[in-house]
This record gives C-alpha cells, structure tokens and sequence, in this order.
C-alpha cells in the first residue's frame, strides 16, 4: 500500500508555512510604523533654538542615495550585477522615473502650502491621501473593493482627522485672537494644492506598486532605478534652490544619520510591501504611526496626550478589522 502525506490546503506544513508568513509581514508591518512614528520626534530632536540645524533637502537626498548603495550591495551579494554589464533598454527603465519625479513634485508642494494655511489646517487635511490613494488604488489597478472595505478605509480617514485635531491647540486664545487675528486659516490657492497633494500622493504610491508588480525583475534591480532616479532627480532640486542657504552636511548629528537611516530601510521595506503586499497596507502603516508618534512624543517629549487620543486608536483597530477579516 502506498501511503501518500497529507499535503492538502489543511496540512501542517502547510498551516506552518501560513503562519510564517503572518509573523513575517506582522514583524514588517511593525518595523516600518516604529520608523515612521519616530520620524517626527527625531526631528524635533535636533532643534536647536526651535530650528532644525540642517538642509532637509540635503537629508532627503542622502535617504535617497542610502537606498541605492543599499540596492546595490544587494545586487552584489545576489549576484545581480550581471543585469547592470550592458544598458538597459530604455523602454524598461523610463517607468522608474515617473515615481521620483511625483515625489519631487509633492516634497515642493508641502513646503508651498505652508504660505497659504497654517500648519494645523495642513495636519488635518493631508488626511484626504488616504481617500485618493484608495480611490486610485480602485480605478488604476483594477481592485474591488468591498463596501466594509471602503467603510475600513473612510474610518482611517476619519481615525486622522480625530488625531490631528486632538494634537491641535485649542483652548480660549480670544485675546491671542484679537491681537493677532485667527489661528486656524486656509486660502483657496491652499485648499487647491493640499486636493493636488493629495492627488499626487495617491498616484505615486499606486503607480509605484503598478510598476514594480508588471515587471517580472528582481526587487533589488527594480530599487536600484527607482532610486537612482530619486537620487538625480532628489540632487538637482537640492541643488538648484538652496545652493545659497546651509551647506550640503551642516548640521548633521547622530540623530539627523539615525533618521537617514530609518527612513531608508524604511522606502526599501515598502518596496517590498507595493510589491508582495498591496499599497493600502501602507496606508495603514501611516495611520499606525500617528499613534506611535504621540506616544513617544508623550514618551520623549513630554507632550501631554488627551482623551481624544483613544477615539483614533479604537478606530483604526476598527477599520483593520474590516478590511481584513
């Protein structure tokens, strides 16, 4: 008699590899809400006399030039290299450009918004990402969503918009007011370039999970063009508009290279999440993170947290729920 192992949908190894998985990704998912919750309160660590010491635009091309000697160490220890001998057909390597440039066009417009709201109206309306990356994701990519899908996804929203405001100021500043006018303002030139933001913002991410999914190359070789578009692109805006303020490295700290570094393991993990996982899972890891950084901006900083802060946490736990059930 010939016994056959029991290799069907329900068996151990398979239910072992299963759960594997899931560790895998939780330990992932963890990892990048960690380093994006902690974004912020590094930054408010370098302050000196309340401004940050360094040229951010400097910091960003570093990030982007980490990820590619990253990609390229990979490449090396693969054996990948052999991909790089000859040029690439240019057909293949066009679509990475269009990511960097979306991305340099959104690092510019955040900085532009700023003349046009105050901070907090920012905070709060940067929320809408979540509805045009979902929006997107549905049209671009051609995933149905369920209706407890778009719910999960309308409470994440909603989840942000609880925590920005939460984090906002608002006590009795009558006084304040009368002398200096209202706190809280937005123009309709601000109100237009925080929908374009929004906009670019989804398309990015959603063309960026787009590209890396159509093309059956490896991921180290497809984040080797990716970033080194992002560091070309990335090097001449740096160079162009600030040439006359701080130089290249003033300022750099232990910390400004702690935050270098996280923020480039953490574009390379997400790489891996727009190309195995789905570009929702990063909304997701944004919306986590806002909670990650109250609390070590409660835990770091001192920053007092409110009573409001659970109502985003129940939320978020909510819309997880009904998204992946």
């Amino acid at each position: 008699m010939i016994v056959i192992q029991n290799v069907g949908p329900s068996s151990p190894v398979r239910i072992r590899r299963l759960w594997m998985k899931r560790i895998l990704w939780g330990v992932l998912f963890g990892l990048m809400v960690l380093i994006y919750g902690s974004h912020a309160p590094l930054i408010t660590l370098t302050k000196v006399d309340g401004q940050v010491p360094f040229n951010p635009s400097s910091c960003v091309v570093m990030i982007e030039l980490s990820k590619l000697l990253i990609s390229v160490a990979t490449l090396v220890l693969t054996g990948g290299t052999s991909a790089l001998r000859a040029p690439p057909p240019l057909r293949r390597v066009a679509p990475y450009a269009v990511p960097a440039v979306l991305y340099a066009v959104n690092n510019n417009l955040v900085v532009l918004m700023q003349a046009y709201m105050d901070p907090s109206s920012y905070q709060v309306l940067s929320n809408l990402k979540i509805a045009s990356t979902a929006l997107l994701y549905s049209l671009c990519l051609g995933k149905r969503l369920w209706p407890s899908q778009w719910l999960a996804l309308g409470l994440l929203m909603g989840a942000g918009v609880c925590h920005s405001y939460s984090s906002l100021d608002l006590g009795d500043h009558k006084r304040a007011e009368a002398e200096e006018g209202p706190r809280l303002y937005i123009t309709a030139r601000g109100l237009f370039l925080v929908l374009v933001y929004c906009c670019v913002s989804g398309l990015a991410a959603v063309y960026t999970e787009k590209v890396l999914k159509s093309q059956k190359l490896p991921l180290s070789l497809q984040n080797f063009y990716l970033y080194g578009f992002g560091v070309a692109i990335n090097g001449l805006s740096s160079f162009s508009f600030v040439a006359g303020e701080k130089s290249f490295l003033e300022g750099y700290s232990g910390v400004v290279w702690a935050i270098i570094a996280g923020q480039a393991a953490n574009g390379l993990l997400m790489s891996v999440v727009l190309k195995h996982g789905s570009g929702i899972t990063r909304l997701f890891v944004i919306s986590c993170s806002m909670l990650v950084n109250a609390l070590l901006s409660w835990a770091i900083l001192g920053l007092q947290l409110t009573p409001i802060f659970l109502l985003p946490v129940s939320m978020i736990g909510l819309a997880a729920y009904l998204y992946y059930r």
